[in-house]
């Protein structure tokens, strides 16, 4: 999963200009929305509006924006009703593609989906086909520069099941139940944390060793990706370092 943390990597850095971060935002909150409105707006109480708050925290969106987003969703504040929508698919070479989506009207967030698989050399398969292929994980990113014992051991013992090198960044791994626990437990150590989140995570991937193929698939993951209504794309391709590096050229 390497090639992909490092793609997810340089769209966090592509996504520092304002109309991306504006974008980010948007996505941001309307996720927080729909936590608050589903579990309440009580962040002890509710540990996934936790997430997403700290989500929202971690993305420098400011705390009354976000606490006006939790009065949407709670129906203190006046707002639209998101839906969640999982749509499954395939990009070019059989790449397993998730698509989470939140929407207040299925039938055109649909549409734009399954014409952008089409559009991109993939086509929308029916609910069930891929979502065997993959985990749903809690994913904390770490500064490379900690050091490998120091955060593998306060991290397993906090709850974590596997601290993954990704080159620029460490990745720790938890049950999504332990998200919040193995975060506070970093901090508490001393140790820098970059961003958390809940995220899918593939069982198995599929090695893209060719640029033009890996071109295919990042293609179609970026135009999903570009969707408003689109919040997450999970997809299980590896693509060595030296492909990426020739794709980003």
């Amino acid at each position: 999963m390497a090639g992909h943390s490092k793609w997810a990597t340089i769209k966090h850095k592509k996504a520092a200009n304002d109309k991306a971060r504006g974008k980010l935002f948007a996505k941001i909150l309307r996720q927080v929305e729909v936590a608050a409105r589903e579990g309440g707006g009580d962040l002890d109480g509710n540990p996934t509006l936790r997430t997403m708050f700290q989500k929202a925290r971690d993305a420098s969106i400011p705390l009354d924006t976000i606490e006006r987003a939790v009065k949407r969703g709670t129906g203190e504040l006046e707002g639209v009703t998101y839906e969640q929508v999982t749509y499954e698919g395939y990009a070019p070479n059989g790449v397993a593609v998730m698509v989470e989506a939140l929407t207040d009207n299925r039938n055109r967030t649909g549409a734009e989906v399954r014409s952008t698989f089409t559009r991109n050399g993939g086509s929308l398969a029916e609910p069930g086909a891929v979502a065997w292929q993959f985990d749903r994980r809690g994913q904390i990113v770490v500064p490379r520069s900690v050091e490998e014992d120091d955060l593998m051991l306060t991290a397993l013992d906090a709850g974590a099941e596997d601290i993954v090198d990704d080159g620029d960044t460490w990745r720790v791994v938890t049950p999504p139940t332990q998200l919040h626990a193995v975060r506070s437990a970093l901090e508490e150590a001393g140790i820098a944390v970059d961003s958390s989140d809940l995220t899918m995570v593939p069982q198995a991937t599929v090695p893209l060793e060719d640029a033009e193929a890996a071109r295919k698939v990042l293609r179609l993951i970026d135009a999903l990706d570009e969707l408003d209504d689109v919040q997450a794309v999970h997809a299980n391709f590896d693509i060595p370092d030296a492909i990426l590096e020739t794709v980003e050229q």
